[in-house]
């Protein structure tokens, strides 16, 4: 009986253990999700505020970045929470309504998320590519009309499994588990895979490559044609100082064969009248020129400041894809694997922390334009100052 009694004091301890490990573990995961969910809220509603209250954000071309943050906060409002809820309690208390509800939305806001940041860089490439036509044809209503698009082509996307296109045919609920997935069917998840991301993801590897070899061209043919004038500038200046040294004679002499202290009185006088010619001539190259000269510098400058933009508009770019890529790739290979391999087994953890992987980018994007972009910089900076004044005075 004492054994007995000490192996059942063991276990109990042992399980106790577990337990409150279990109960830290959740608390931290949670805590985690909780954080995760009010950095996103509060970085998307800044980039929003920041395109409508600061002015040098506000134009046409923001409104893509408008919708991503609309997306990405709607992410975080939307369908995080719910995620937590349903971690929390370890099945899905909220009706079978509000299970396909939540998973189309969880669709249709990711899905509208990373289609959003196709839209950028398809945006970026015109804009680097071909800037004369595209700033012409980038007006407001072609802007709203392709957010239109993105927005629909998510919802094309999301919607089917609500119509029946799922493994059960009929709900994406399962009552007697008290489970809300996301379903298996074959046919709807290489669809909704290649929509969602594989698609996207080639679009925009393809746009940044084109971007960066267009960004380097131009770089590499302004620093060309600045050689190329330099150079012209040093032959110009070089063959003028070599004019000048065969006006010049040796041994005083000069090609008259007189010698050069009977000529000074006149080299005096005639440098003196060619001085006053070319003072004159300078007023009136002023006058004449002088205008075409200054535009002609403004445009150059206006150019180095358009390309220092561009190569940091594509170095942005770059971060912004690099992160989608990395957030969204793993849940993506799972999402699309597990379906067609029979004996591959779920691991709840590992398919939480992917899942959360694809949310933290998110959280991610109004972070990465706050640090490469020094206008959101800015309006964050004002933005929270004037929050603080505010809390102040209250």
């Amino acid at each position: 009986m004492t054994e007995e009694t000490a192996i059942v004091a063991d276990n109990f301890t042992l399980a106790q253990n577990v337990s409150t490990l279990s109960i830290l573990e959740n608390g931290i995961i949670c805590t985690l999700m909780t954080l995760l969910i009010l950095v996103t809220i509060i970085g998307n509603i800044l980039v929003i505020l920041s395109v409508f209250t600061h002015r040098p954000l506000r134009n046409v071309q923001n409104f893509f970045i408008v919708s991503l943050a609309c997306s990405d906060l709607a992410v975080a409002i939307v369908v995080m929470p719910f995620h937590v809820i349903d971690y929390i309690y370890d099945q899905w208390v909220l009706g079978a309504v509000f299970c396909e509800l939540w998973l189309t939305s969880d669709i249709l806001c990711c899905t509208s998320s990373i289609l959003n940041l196709c839209a950028i860089a398809m945006d970026r490439y015109y804009a680097i590519h071909d800037p004369i036509n595209y700033s012409q044809k980038r007006t407001l209503k072609r802007v709203l009309l392709l957010i239109l698009l993105v927005w629909s082509a998510s919802t094309i996307i999301s919607v089917p499994p609500l119509f029946g296109w799922n493994s059960s045919g009929k709900t994406l609920y399962d009552e007697n588990n008290h489970v809300c997935h996301l379903t298996d069917e074959r046919s709807y998840v290489v669809y909704s895979a290649c929509g969602s991301f594989y698609v996207p993801l080639v679009v925009m590897s393809v746009v940044y490559l084109k971007v960066f070899l267009a960004v380097r061209q131009r770089l590499r043919q302004r620093t060309r044609n600045a050689a190329m004038s330099k150079l012209k500038s040093i032959i110009k200046r070089s063959s003028t100082n070599g004019g000048l040294k065969d006006n010049c004679c040796e041994d005083g002499v000069d090609e008259n064969g007189q010698n050069s202290s009977e000529t000074s009185v006149q080299k005096d006088a005639s440098e003196a009248e060619n001085s006053s010619e070319s003072k004159r001539r300078e007023k009136q190259a002023k006058a004449k020129g002088g205008e075409p000269q200054v535009v002609t510098q403004f445009l150059e400058q206006r150019q180095r400041i358009s390309l220092y933009k561009e190569r940091k508009a594509a170095r942005t770019l770059g971060v912004v894809m690099g992160a989608f890529v990395l957030c969204w790739l793993p849940f993506f290979l799972m999402y699309i694997i597990v379906p067609f391999c029979d004996s591959c087994v779920r691991i709840g953890q590992l398919e939480l922390f992917f899942v959360w992987l694809g949310y933290i980018n998110s959280g991610l994007n109004p972070l990465i334009y706050t640090v490469f972009n020094s206008d959101f910089r800015k309006a964050f900076k004002k933005l929270l100052c004037g929050w603080k004044a505010v809390r102040n005075y209250l």
